[in-house]
């Protein structure tokens, strides 16, 4: 992924998804758990050289100063060998 990568997300009823592209991501869906400010989901993706990949990320939500809101993930793939933390940031229109 890196920063060229968008998220929608979606939340009804503790249920959490959401559908991504961008970088060397063609397509990408995640879907898991939201427990107050803890996110638990599992993601798949398509990259442009036509690889798969998946795995399993924790997010804490922090509500930013300013209204948007920040997700600190813990992540870990499980179709290969590799593991991280990223931070995601919500973004207004006017900043895509």
């Amino acid at each position: 992924m890196g920063t060229g990568t968008r998220f929608t997300y979606h939340e009804k009823d503790g249920e959490i998804w959401a559908e991504y592209a961008g970088g060397d991501v063609v397509r990408g869906h995640l879907v898991g758990t939201r427990a107050g400010d803890r996110l638990d989901f599992r993601y798949v993706q398509l990259k442009h050289d036509g690889t798969t990949s998946s795995g399993h990320c924790v997010s804490t939500v922090v509500d930013l100063p300013d209204g948007r809101v920040r997700l600190e993930e813990t992540w870990q793939w499980e179709s290969q060998s590799g593991s991280g933390t990223s931070i995601v940031e919500q973004v207004t229109r006017h900043d895509s």
